[in-house]
């Protein structure tokens, strides 16, 4: 986060995760989808309202994978079209709610593996710090 804020302003927000009891259902683990979603939506939608130039980016492992570069060309595209707040959203350890995926903006997979919430957070906020680097023609580790 320290390094990256030479590039932009970033805000981390952690909503509380739900407690999933063992052996739940699949009809429990929806309800509990629903409610994270429903936590987090508030957050987006405060923020959307103070900042219309916004686009949600929902982390889902159906979601679009992208090498280093092309999530980099994903942030300058974001940014031609107005988009200067991006909005990225990790899920629990079920996932996101699909109501909530589908209404974001760009559903992206950092992976075909499923990470911890916390470990998926510093893996994509290195990623963000990359994709700056790139923007800005600097070195990185490849």
């Amino acid at each position: 986060e320290k390094r990256l804020s030479r590039f932009c302003n970033i805000e981390i927000i952690e909503t509380k995760e739900e407690k999933i009891p063992n052996n739940s259902s699949p009809a429990n683990e929806q309800q509990i989808k629903e409610k994270e979603a429903e936590n987090i939506a508030k957050y987006v939608k405060t923020i959307k309202q103070t900042n219309t130039s916004s686009a949600v980016i929902a982390l889902d492992i159906k979601g679009r994978q992208l090498d280093s570069e092309s999530f980099a060309n994903k942030f300058e595209e974001f940014a031609n079209t107005g988009k200067s707040t991006l909005i990225f959203i990790i899920g629990g350890s079920i996932g996101l709610d699909n109501k909530l995926v589908k209404s974001a903006d760009f559903i992206f997979s950092m992976s075909a593996l499923t990470f911890p919430h916390r470990l998926a957070r510093l893996i994509l906020v290195e990623q963000i710090y990359r994709a700056f680097k790139i923007q800005k023609g600097e070195t990185y580790h490849k």
